[in-house]
């Protein structure tokens, strides 16, 4: 069986920055598990280059455009290598043969009168190289995007009939539940779908960077826009209007996205590809962001992590494995120093690395490194069970890309071994002259370190190497074949001592402790001038503040998709609220005794946006509700009329 898995192509304007590393490394995970699997497996990433955006930086450093585009896709090619990132391909849209496989395309979708040209006159988002209708805009003005400030601009321009594809989006969303993953996300995507799609601009005139137009159509003063260029890139790089060698991988298994991009993967590439008459892809994983303590990551905040100084500091693995464990998929994560060293002291030192060096000890003392699993069926037939039970449940959790809750599960294997050697305690068999029983321990768990390294292996390779060289063993599909789909065990072999894996971490390893305890002094001046201002403030009764102390509160309206109580609670309320395209919040709230889950679906809410989330009885909530209370009640805070979802209040 052919797999196609894909990252987003990174856009040229910046280095890697630890989200375009966990994209990065879900995608390889994905790859590795199906070659593991015996599935003939293409993994493609690559970079951005064109549009006006890329334009004007090379302008800013001074550099013809082309050079600084290969100044900046070459460092995430190079950091993807030093990462030993699995790829098969890495594409750039200044490639000859995408550009080219682009015209094709543009020329095919004219053809079929599904492009035309016109004029446009609308709100433009350079940052995000899109058009904007003023119905979408943040008070009548700003990106809904990104939130920055839009220009009119009016020019000739090739459109893209996008409106006559609504309804067999909508058909095709409703046949393939599983075509936007997490499902959560799929219900905004219909929404925004249902509210009507304009015509798209493909071309523009106002720069010169990007893909020429078809040498047969004449115009040259147009190049096609960066959203049909970039998103042809994932069959252009299979060949498409070339040679189309590797088309047979078409359509694509798996397109990895961040949440900022879905509705262009989810409405405008499944449009473009029915256009050219293409299958679409089976389903697209669109992850969450990343935060740093709370806050979303920017350079203007300076809290932007690097994935090569964590690397550098803790390793690629360690890195790889906290990311993938720390979040569920499609969900926000925020990344902590801490929160690393405690997944690398706890979970790989102390379950894995451990368990490791226990048995290549006990080994040692016991019978000479020397490890027969002839009598582990005999001694330990539960436990033989119980690791089948976890086996047979991985595949699961990896198909619907909960990579969080498959390390979960897989992690109860070292469980097993480690509850085995505490409840058989093989050194008082060896006293008691019951040597079998002891050994037969021992094997017991040299073979659910082998069972567990191989389904480790698409998130931890390199270590996972380490440890099947040390139990005598290659990781491939053979082996895959045989100790865990058919529950065979490993035959007589010679243990091999191996440093330990997961040396312990005692300290944070990175420079921004040093920056935490500076922010801790500014926390602490800043906790003293308010104290000054409350108690200069007592004769109005108020803790007075400044404005900029309120602007630094995100309120925003927001629509509710969906509520349901929160079991064993009388006053909570799960809700799921849209804050505008692609954020959709998950809130926990105390206001069941004043209204039903039902009442509250498609109504309007005001949100504090921008609050660390917290969890309320084990639930996640990214945000509160603005309510008042007195002696007849508590009352939401909600807009006198209706207002588009993610409507600044302020």
């Amino acid at each position: 069986m052919s797999k196609y898995i894909t990252t987003p192509i990174y856009y040229v304007n910046g280095e890697a920055h630890i989200g375009h590393a966990y994209t990065t490394f879900i995608a390889d995970t994905t790859a590795r598990y199906e070659r593991l699997k015996g599935n003939k497996t293409l993994f493609l990433t690559g970079t951005d280059e064109h549009g006006q955006k890329i334009e004007e930086s090379a302008q800013k450093n001074a550099k013809p455009t082309q050079e600084f585009a290969d100044e900046i896709s070459a460092t995430f090619k190079n950091l993807w290598d030093e990462f030993e990132i699995s790829y098969s391909k890495f594409i750039r849209t200044t490639d000859k043969d995408h550009m080219v496989g682009v015209q094709k395309a543009f020329v095919k979708m004219l053809e079929k009168d599904d492009i035309y040209k016109d004029f446009y006159e609308g709100h433009y988002c350079v940052s995000c190289e899109t058009f904007f209708p003023e119905t979408q805009l943040v008070d009548g003005e700003f990106c809904p995007d990104c939130g920055r400030t839009t220009s009119i601009v009016k020019e000739e321009s090739y459109f893209f009939r996008l409106s006559k594809y609504e309804d067999k989006l909508l058909q095709h969303y409703k046949e393939n539940p599983d075509f936007i993953m997490p499902r959560s996300r799929a219900n905004e995507i219909t929404n925004f779908v249902k509210g009507g799609l304009h015509d798209l601009s493909v071309t523009r005139t106002s720069f010169t960077w990007g893909v020429k137009m078809p040498k047969s159509l004449h115009d040259d003063k147009h190049v096609i826009y960066v959203w049909l260029d970039a998103l042809l890139n994932y069959i252009t790089a299979l060949g498409y209007g070339d040679d189309e060698a590797d088309m047979n991988f078409w359509p694509a298994s798996t397109h990895f996205v961040g949440k900022d991009i879905l509705r262009f993967h989810a409405i405008y590439w499944p449009a473009f590809l029915m256009s050219l008459d293409l299958p679409l892809p089976k389903t697209i994983g669109a992850h969450g962001w990343w935060t740093r303590d709370g806050e979303k990551m920017s350079k203007s905040k300076g809290n932007v992590v690097s994935p090569k100084e964590v690397s550098d500091a803790y390793g690629v693995e360690n890195l790889r494995y906290f990311m993938l464990r720390e979040v569920p998929f499609g969900q926000d994560g925020d990344f902590s120093q801490r929160a690393l060293i405690d997944r690398i002291n706890s979970e790989l030192s102390n379950d894995l690395g451990n368990l490791l060096n226990r048995i290549i000890g006990m080994s040692g003392k016991y019978s000479a490194y020397e490890i027969d699993s002839t009598d582990v069926a005999k001694y330990h037939t539960q436990e033989l069970d119980a690791i089948d039970k976890v086996l047979d449940s991985l595949d699961h959790y990896m198909s619907e890309i909960q990579i969080h809750r498959y390390l979960e599960e897989l992690w109860k294997l070292f469980s097993i071994g480690n509850a085995a050697i505490t409840e058989h305690e093989p050194w008082v068999k060896i006293k008691d002259n019951e040597t079998d029983k002891a050994l037969a321990t021992v094997a017991l768990v040299a073979n659910i370190l082998a069972k567990a390294a191989i389904m480790l292996s698409p998130i931890m390779p390199k270590t996972t190497t380490t440890i099947a060289n040390a139990l005598n063993f290659e990781i491939n599909n053979k082996s895959y074949n045989e100790l865990v789909v058919n529950k065979k065990l490993l035959k007589l072999f010679n243990i091999k001592k191996v440093p330990p894996l997961f040396p312990r971490v005692e300290a944070p390893l990175m420079q921004e402790v040093l920056q935490a305890e500076a922010n801790s002094s500014k926390v602490e001046k800043k906790s003293s001038k308010k104290k000054e201002k409350f108690e200069s403030a007592a004769n109005f009764g108020e803790n007075l503040i400044e404005i900029g102390d309120f602007f630094e509160t995100s309120l925003k309206v927001g629509t509710v998709l969906e509520a349901e109580n929160v079991p064993k609670s009388k006053k909570l309320l799960k809700l799921k609220v849209s804050l505008g395209v692609n954020d959709t919040r998950q809130i926990v709230a105390g206001i069941r005794e004043s209204y039903s889950a039902e009442s509250l679906v498609e109504t309007q809410v005001c949100v504090v946006a921008n609050l660390k989330p917290t969890k309320l009885m084990g639930i996640m909530s990214e945000g509160m509700l603005l309510a008042a209370k007195d002696e007849d009640g508590l009352s939401l805070i909600r807009p006198e009329k209706p207002k588009k979802a993610g409507t600044l209040i302020g």
